[in-house]
């Protein structure tokens, strides 16, 4: 029998701050024990939902509350936010915002520290968690000095350990390697069933989250539910990139191939696709059609990195080491691996941020002699976490302020802005202040800040973390046009469609060490280089595999080609 946990009745929001309901109209229905995705395009109202669910609204975000909200039988508008708390569990996206601890061990011991429990049993508890995910090797470290795919690693361990009845994850693989985004959606599945916790996961990566059972999807857009189905209904309707939703690579790959979805029962995963002769037909006939795309050479030598390095404290267990690489102008490099890796390290040492070993020479040029200021110059720089580069209340005064301290006159700063947030997907937003904004608008936001002034190379930690599909391709359909006309780009990235479609080379680096410099499909199908930087090996190889094509590596690259075709066309 069926017992609902979480009640929506003619639910309609607004903030406090905004004209208009985030939420209109919901009704939804959640059982105890059951798997849901909310998935929809950035702004929707998604995490609304969420900060409805967990209490978070009314008790911190007010406004104006229209129906009913009722989380295991209790009204969330005659509940507090204390009493809540022991029915959900939640991973924000923003995962600084909820460390509370000094170390790592302090952090995930909080809950049960609150709770009375007897100390060795938090002692077991704290190391049996960090064994699942882990992490043992940081429980002394501060949260504060751990890679952004480190912190939600933590953050997670730290609702698992509380067994709450309903867990809520806001995109809880943002920030992960694709390895350690695998093994999240394992842990969550097993988990959900040891303990039949209610599972709420908002989440843009559909393919990955549907690595693991699902028992439905809602898609919400402007701020009302306007699917409650099964991931396989849903996957079978193909118009989940009408409303900035990705569909899975090998779904689309086949629809390129001309194979009818209708005629398959079961779209879920590769795995559950029939093994029928006609459709690998159709791959292959698709596949020796295609045409690839030349590569344009007679680069020169922009950064040299020889011998760089970096050791945060005594406490790091691999620092990065020894990095020697050049980029060259015109570069689109996108640099992956495992959490913790040393990426984002890499990138601060290039900005002058943090001291390092070894040199690093711009343009012939020792960027040591340089100020941060100068360097600024010729180096944009944005960072994982918003949070951090924020400085100013309203959008259109974030993105206009380095324009403004570079001398530019009032018209060049509008229009400059104007047409960078539009780029963005921003421009609506314009005169709205930045705290009303979702994690992944904000990011939009520094995005634009450094877009806007169009450096030299430009180097994006996580760029495209918490963005829908539709913002997500015209940011990086931006950084494209601005890479052909000469600019160099750098992006961190744990997307390997990203780094596929993209970028012409891959840096890769597992335990402070830059272990590879290759082309980013041919990384993507070497499953040793996959194991050792914590990848994963791309769907649209594996569906090569499964119908037994001529060809895997070909395939891959024939269908990114015609993905780069159809977007410049």
């Amino acid at each position: 029998m069926t017992e609902p946990i979480i009640t929506f009745k003619n639910f309609s929001f607004k903030y406090d701050s905004q004209a208009f309901p985030t939420l209109q109209d919901i009704n939804l229905t959640i059982n105890r024990g059951e798997k849901i995705l909310i998935a929809g395009p950035s702004g929707s109202g998604k995490s609304t939902i969420g900060r409805c669910i967990n209490g978070l609204i009314p008790n911190i975000d007010t406004g104006t509350i229209t129906g009913e909200c009722l989380i295991n039988g209790k009204n969330i508008k005659e509940t507090d936010l204390f009493d809540l708390s022991f029915t959900t569990s939640t991973i924000l996206q923003d995962t600084d915002s909820q460390f509370i601890g000094l170390t790592v061990g302090e952090d995930i011991a909080f809950v049960l520290e609150n709770d009375c429990r007897p100390q060795n049993k938090i002692r077991q508890t704290v190391h049996r968690w960090a064994d699942e995910l882990e992490i043992s090797h940081l429980l002394k470290q501060a949260p504060q000095s751990l890679s952004g795919g480190q912190k939600q690693t933590v953050a997670l361990a730290g609702v698992l350990i509380d067994e709450s009845p309903i867990l809520l994850f806001d995109e809880p693989l943002a920030n992960l390697d694709p390895a350690s985004g695998m093994k999240t959606m394992a842990l969550i599945d097993q988990i959900q069933k040891e303990l039949n916790a209610t599972v709420i996961i908002i989440e843009h990566r559909l393919e990955e989250v549907l690595s693991q059972p699902i028992d439905r999807v809602i898609l919400v857009n402007d701020g009302k539910i306007i699917a409650d189905k099964s991931p396989n209904d849903l996957l079978h309707q193909n118009k989940l990139e009408d409303i900035g939703v990705r569909s899975p690579l090998y779904l689309t790959a086949l629809v390129k191939a001309g194979v009818d979805l209708d005629t398959i029962p079961d779209l879920t995963s590769i795995e559950a696709l029939p093994d029928d002769a006609k459709i690998g037909q159709k791959l292959q006939e698709w596949t020796d059609d295609a045409s690839l795309i030349s590569t344009k050479e007679e680069k020169h030598s922009l950064l040299e990195l020889k011998g760089v390095g970096h050791r945060y404290n005594h406490l790091q267990v691999n620092p990065l080491r020894d990095v020697t690489t050049t980029i060259n102008k015109g570069d689109f490099v996108s640099i992956v691996g495992q959490n913790g890796a040393g990426k984002t390290t890499l990138c601060r040492i290039i900005c002058g941020f943090i001291p390092n070993e070894g040199k690093i020479l711009f343009d012939d040029d020792d960027l040591s002699q340089y100020s941060i200021k100068q360097i600024s110059e010729k180096i944009g720089y944005v960072m994982q976490d918003p949070n951090q580069m924020i400085s100013q209340k309203m959008i259109f005064d974030e993105v206009a302020l380095g324009l403004r301290l570079r001398g530019y006159s009032k018209e060049e700063i509008k229009d400059k802005v104007f047409e960078t947030l539009k780029i963005c997907g921003l421009y609506p937003y314009r005169h709205w202040p930045i705290s009303t904004l979702s994690f992944g608008q904000k990011k939009r936001v520094t995005i634009a800040a450094i877009l806007v002034l169009e450096p030299d190379v430009i180097i994006l930690d996580e760029p495209t973390a918490g963005q829908d599909w539709k913002t997500y391709t015209e940011i990086m359909s931006f950084l494209k046009k601005l890479n052909d006309q000469g600019r160099t780009i750098m992006i961190i990235t744990h997307d390997m469609y990203l780094m596929m479609e993209y970028t012409n080379r891959s840096l890769v680096f597992a335990d402070g060490k830059l272990i590879a410099d290759t082309e980013p499909i041919r990384l993507l199908t070497e499953n040793s280089l996959i194991k050792k930087a914590s990848l994963k090996r791309t769907s649209l190889y594996d569906l090569a595999r499964k119908y037994n094509l001529k060809d895997p590596n070909y395939f891959v690259r024939a269908y990114v080609d015609s993905e780069r075709t159809s977007k410049n066309a």
